[in-house]
């Protein structure tokens, strides 16, 4: 057994041991549950994700993703990744048993990116489903290539948008000296977009 009682505070606990990624043995404990359900519930679900079997939920998959991955790109890079995930792909996976998700659970998601549209009536850029759809791509391509899942169902069902993502339109020299004549009398301005410009710096950077 390793779901316990604390008298004191009148709550659950639990406490077990597991095996990590090493090998090495260890132990973790969480508290303050408030049933015994509750308690055996997270307890269920722990013990998947810290022995990596993939009857666990995509949420919880994507806490192992996160520690394996976070530590290898940019933090501005994760954090823009991070944003993606839980907004638009969490809500539709995250309960969702990762052995279980299909392409056509994929597809299914992909029409309702695809068929989104905000208050004024704006859809998705093709390349932010493009964007999307990479996002969810990589997380099932991390659960093939380290954790034994079978396949990947965003590769099978087949990518959405486009990475072109439209024409991007570029000044001319002349075309910018007309505009920055505009706002010479805003220094703010003036120098902000002489920088931009003439060092070919995106709003980012």
């Amino acid at each position: 057994m390793s779901v316990y009682k604390d008298e004191k505070r009148n709550s659950w606990y639990v406490k077990f041991r597991y095996v990590d990624y090493y090998g090495v043995k260890k132990q973790t404990t969480k508290r303050g549950f408030a049933t015994k359900r509750e308690a055996s519930e997270w307890e269920t679900a722990e013990k998947m994700k810290r022995n990596f079997n993939l009857d666990m939920t995509f949420s919880k998959f994507y806490e192992i993703y996160e520690a394996d991955v976070r530590h290898r790109v940019k933090e501005t890079t994760w954090e823009n990744k991070e944003t993606m995930v839980k907004a638009k792909i969490i809500p539709f996976f995250g309960e969702r048993k990762m052995i279980e998700i299909s392409a056509k659970d994929v597809r299914h998601w992909q029409k309702e990116m695809i068929e989104y549209k905000d208050e004024k009536g704006k859809s998705y850029s093709q390349s932010y489903l493009a964007t999307l759809h990479a996002q969810l791509s990589a997380i099932f391509n991390h659960a093939v290539k380290f954790y034994d899942l079978k396949n990947n169902p965003a590769k099978i069902a087949g990518s959405m948008g486009s990475k072109r993502g439209g024409n991007i339109m570029f000044w001319t020299q002349e075309q910018y000296k007309a505009f920055i004549e505009c706002v010479m009398d805003k220094p703010l301005s003036f120098y902000g977009f002489e920088m931009l410009y003439w060092c070919g710096l995106r709003i980012g950077e």
